[in-house]
């Protein structure tokens, strides 16, 4: 068990060691380390609980069948716009979405709609072009959003093209319902 918990968090317990070595070697720098180290491992507590709520309750009150309609492989155009949508509305950190887009996987969403779901979510959120209109500029900030629907769209489709049936089928396994 001890075995298992330091292959899987191996990465992790190498960090901590340089951490420790360079406290060793500088205190005040790895003073900053820590501290800075600290605060992100409580942001991070403070995002992950909430998302694991709502995921849970989104996989356990929306049945598969409205979500399959909506975002499966038949859903066209509607399928994308939701999944533009849901990407663009959503706040928090990328590593948030993960977890959201593994219920959707679960739930039947196509592959498609789950790429475009990600790619918004990392370059098309509402309140990155509102900081960047006010700060930036309107016609920055609508070339920017514009170039990135272009680019999630396009990275979306050439992936759903350009993957086998096979690769795509070994996407779904692990979230495939029992």
């Amino acid at each position: 068990m001890v075995k298992d918990i330091l292959r899987t968090y191996r990465g992790f317990f190498v960090l901590l060691g340089l951490c420790f070595v360079m406290f060793f070697f500088s205190p005040l720098l790895g003073r900053k380390v820590f501290a800075v180290a600290l605060q992100n491992i409580l942001f991070m507590l403070s995002v992950i609980p909430p998302v694991f709520i709502l995921v849970g309750l989104f996989d356990v009150w929306i049945p598969r069948e409205k979500v399959v309609k909506r975002l499966g492989e038949a859903s066209g155009m509607v399928g994308i716009g939701i999944a533009l949508a849901l990407g663009a509305l959503a706040a928090g950190p990328l590593y948030a979405a993960f977890p959201v887009a593994e219920v959707l996987l679960r739930k039947g969403v196509s592959l498609r709609n789950v790429w475009i779901f990600l790619g918004a979510w990392s370059t098309m959120k509402i309140p990155m072009l509102l900081f960047e209109i006010q700060n930036l500029g309107l016609v920055f900030a609508a070339s920017r959003y514009f170039m990135s629907f272009l680019g999630v769209l396009a990275i979306a489709f050439l992936l759903d093209r350009f993957l086998s049936l096979e690769e795509k089928n070994r996407i779904y396994l692990p979230f495939e319902t029992p």
